[in-house]
């Protein structure tokens, strides 16, 4: 037990900032320099990682390297919405290989799912691979992942609540698969490769069509007793009935910032024409003073929204996101006076920095998360321990 320990520690070691030398990884683990010279002997012959040249430069003898083999294994992130089902192949060290996209106009969930194996499949053909040297799928999409054993509250995906889906999809996939909330993946891929890299508690406000939280908590995502953290959609509001059963199924929350609040909020300034939350930020932008005012609006719902979150969660950091959330040039100066009048804790408020990639980044970050622990049975067997 105590040596699979180390192994998993010199892996991690190397897998998060490699390449590294043996001197380094003891000097960083606390580990003595015989035990990491056999964890990396059992590493190496179970190829998971490999010698990457030497050290150069100083006094004294130069020391071996060591990195991630590449090719030890493969994943793919999937990241289903409305619109689109997008699917990304990372290498183990987390470089994007492959990309693909696809128009998601399925009218029930057998069709989505199929969908999602033809979209992965032609990732992995284009990156030159073979499906079977796929280790991990990770698929998210709108819904809490529980213990009901399907997603629950995904009520833009036609079917996507009914018994067996995600069965359907580990068929489908024919692959290790792991399953995650799409603004849950989103705050992942932020703190793999967005603003949230150096920041251990930070939330991921998504604001678009639907609204939701994404929370990371000592640099960790959290998800509640029953993986509903963060669906603040439903967040009562003084502006919106929570009895109403409208906001009751959608949430009052969600009804005044998400895209149909934007446009009843146009209704409210005056604005005609304007059929999509698109639109208006458009005319906003294009100097139209009934936008702006409607903008206006919204954003002092989100602050609403943000008022409400930081006393509980203390966040440092609170990235915008979704086709709303990206405005922010538009949202800052109401937001920020907003939130001001309505609370005395002001965390930083940031934009994603990784657009519309950050919900397909937390998916490959997920599947190599879980990709480290399929592999592990390869290390065992290294070992002769019975997997």
């Amino acid at each position: 037990m105590l040596r699979a320990i180390n192994e998993r520690t010199v892996l991690e070691r190397i897998r998060r900032s490699g390449p590294v030398s043996r001197a380094q990884i003891a000097r960083e683990t606390g580990l003595s320099k015989p035990t990491v010279s056999q964890a990396l002997s059992t590493l190496e012959r179970t190829r998971l990682v490999r010698e990457a040249g030497r050290t150069s430069g100083g006094k004294g003898p130069t020391a071996l390297l060591y990195e991630l083999n590449p090719a030890a294994g493969w994943v793919v992130g999937i990241d289903v919405g409305r619109e689109y089902v997008r699917a990304a192949v990372a290498d183990l060290t987390g470089k994007i290989v492959a990309q693909r996209r696809q128009a998601a106009r399925a009218r029930s969930a057998r069709t989505l799912i199929t969908t999602i194996g033809s979209v992965a499949r032609a990732a992995v053909e284009s990156a030159g691979i073979g499906w079977r040297r796929v280790t991990v799928a990770a698929v998210g999409s709108p819904g809490v992942f529980g213990s009901a054993g399907h997603p629950l509250l995904a009520h833009n995906l036609p079917g996507w609540t009914r018994e067996g889906v995600l069965d359907e999809i580990r068929r489908e996939l024919a692959t290790s698969v792991v399953f995650e909330n799409d603004v849950n993946l989103a705050a992942l891929g932020e703190r793999w490769r967005g603003l949230g890299r150096d920041v251990d508690d930070f939330v991921y406000f998504h604001v678009g069509t639907g609204v939701g939280l994404g929370i990371v908590m000592r640099g960790e995502l959290y998800k509640g007793a029953n993986g509903a953290a963060g669906e603040v959609a439903y967040l009562p509001l003084a502006t919106a009935d929570p009895h109403d059963k409208a906001n009751r199924r959608r949430g009052a929350l969600e009804t005044a910032i998400g895209a149909d609040g934007v446009l009843s909020a146009a209704k409210r300034a005056g604005l005609r024409g304007a059929t999509t939350a698109a639109e208006v930020f458009e005319a906003a932008r294009n100097g139209d003073q009934k936008a702006r005012h409607a903008v206006a609006l919204v954003a002092e719902g989100i602050a609403l929204g943000i008022a409400a979150i930081v006393p509980v969660l203390d966040p440092a950091l609170v990235i915008l996101g979704g086709g709303i959330g990206r405005n922010a040039d538009l949202l800052r100066e109401s937001l920020e006076r907003e939130l001001r009048a309505l609370s005395p804790f002001r965390p930083r408020i940031e934009v994603s920095s990784l657009g519309e990639e950050a919900e397909l980044m937390g998916a490959v970050s997920l599947a190599l998360e879980a990709a480290q622990d399929r592999l592990f049975s390869r290390v065992d067997a290294g070992r002769g321990v019975a997997v």
